[in-house]
């Protein structure tokens, strides 16, 4: 799959690290913690498979979101790393089989975040989804 488009990414760790002789859960340093989940936003321009790739050589997925708060919290995160609104790369694809997608981390997708007329597959090469902090 060649995508000529470039996003920086944000990565999820779905398994919490416990501090010694804590119960309480917690996050790898440069993580953010929402809910039960820790995410890591990487400011590097990647196609979403290398994306994916980088992600995967620190032990995380390309992001899964399954609530509109953790949209959100995610969205905002970015936005306060960057101070900017960059797409980023998540974990939703629909390359092995259009119109049918799924989480690279094989959470179930149920996805009702798109923007307005999406996902449209523009030009038949949009099968990767990224947050655009668009309408």
């Amino acid at each position: 799959m060649k995508i000529l488009t470039v996003f920086a990414i944000a990565c999820a760790l779905m398994t919490l690290t416990r501090a010694a002789g804590k119960s309480k859960r917690s996050c790898p340093s440069g993580w953010s913690r929402y809910s039960s989940r820790c995410f890591h936003y990487v400011p590097l321009e990647m196609t979403w498979a290398q994306a994916e790739r980088n992600c995967q050589a620190i032990g995380s997925h390309l992001a899964s979101v399954h609530t509109a708060k953790e949209y959100y919290q995610i969205k905002n995160m970015i936005t306060m790393r960057t101070h900017e609104y960059p797409e980023t790369w998540i974990g939703g694809s629909d390359a092995q089989e259009e119109s049918f997608w799924f989480w690279i981390d094989g959470s179930p997708l149920k996805f009702l975040y798109w923007c307005k007329g999406e996902p449209n597959n523009y030009n038949g090469k949009q099968d990767c989804m990224a947050i655009n902090h668009g309408g």
